[in-house]
């Protein structure tokens, strides 16, 4: 494969931010920091006290930060009635794995949300901070929500090859972000939820994906595995649709919004719930 500029990838992420209509105004959006001064934005829909989602950001581990999400975040907060909490962790390859993991477990430990959440890479980093604190025996969100999420850097699953090429999200180019994010390939298998031997204790799960995603299999797989972990779960494969649906696909697919609009439903029902 050609090795992508990472330096024009992560600009054209902010370009395209650029492009995109701003999302839905907030009764408050601020910038604040976090645990050892980690950039963070609050989404508030309400003045009055609303269930705190933390959502970390999709992007291979490499790119993507607050602005490159925060149309996706601000209609998140405004759909569901909930605030948002959107991480800025560091990205690989200058800060590879864990440090991302350990950005997002200390920004559930400070904040102590009602759900973790996030997409792609961000819905990876959601799972794991969940398994950190779970292995270290401090309290978990009620509720993880992940979106086309990352569960197996092996790379192993079917779909990768069924999907991996003409579908937006090449196998080649998941292999390259992976060994940024895990230069070393002997820790793959244990920095991956899927392969993780127990997952009992997890919280409560929505994990949505796409059919025409590299990353649908180990999506499905791990809800299954979540689900006969003893955790309940809500899963869903959007037919029709590509990996990344959630980043403001529903511009240009009325089949996107349409299922952005379940995203949303189910995110409300889940969090509202488990207050």
């Amino acid at each position: 494969m050609t090795v992508p500029d990472l330096s024009e990838l992560r600009e054209g992420a902010r370009r395209r931010m650029e492009t995109r209509p701003r999302g839905p105004e907030l009764a408050r959006v601020e910038d604040l920091r976090g645990p050892g001064g980690l950039p963070l934005r609050r989404y508030r829909p309400s003045d009055e006290e609303r269930p705190l989602m933390v959502f970390a950001h999709g992007g291979a581990f490499v790119m993507g930060d607050l602005d490159t999400h925060d149309r996706t975040c601000r209609r998140i907060a405004d759909a569901c009635d909930v605030e948002v909490l959107a991480v800025d962790y560091r990205l690989a390859p200058e800060h590879p794995c864990p440090t991302a993991i350990d950005d997002v477990a200390a920004v559930v430990r400070w904040a102590r949300p009602t759900a973790v959440a996030g997409d792609s890479a961000g819905g990876y980093l959601a799972t794991m901070a969940c398994l950190r604190l779970r292995d270290s025996g401090e309290p978990l969100p009620a509720a993880q929500i992940l979106i086309c999420p990352n569960t197996d850097l092996t790379l192993a699953q079917p779909s990768i090859v069924e999907k991996g090429s003409g579908h937006g999200l090449d196998a080649d180019f998941l292999a390259w972000a992976v060994a940024h994010w895990t230069p070393d390939p002997s820790v793959r298998v244990r920095a991956s939820p899927l392969l993780e031997p127990d997952l009992r204790g997890m919280p409560d799960a929505l994990i949505v994906t796409a059919e025409h995603d590299a990353l649908r299999d180990e999506g499905d797989a791990y809800a299954a595995r979540l689900a006969e972990a003893g955790a309940r779960v809500v899963h869903r494969r959007e037919a029709g649709l590509t990996h990344g649906f959630i980043q403001n696909m529903d511009l240009v697919s009325p089949e996107a919004a349409a299922a952005h609009d379940r995203l949303f439903d189910d995110i409300a029902a889940l969090v509202h719930s488990a207050r």
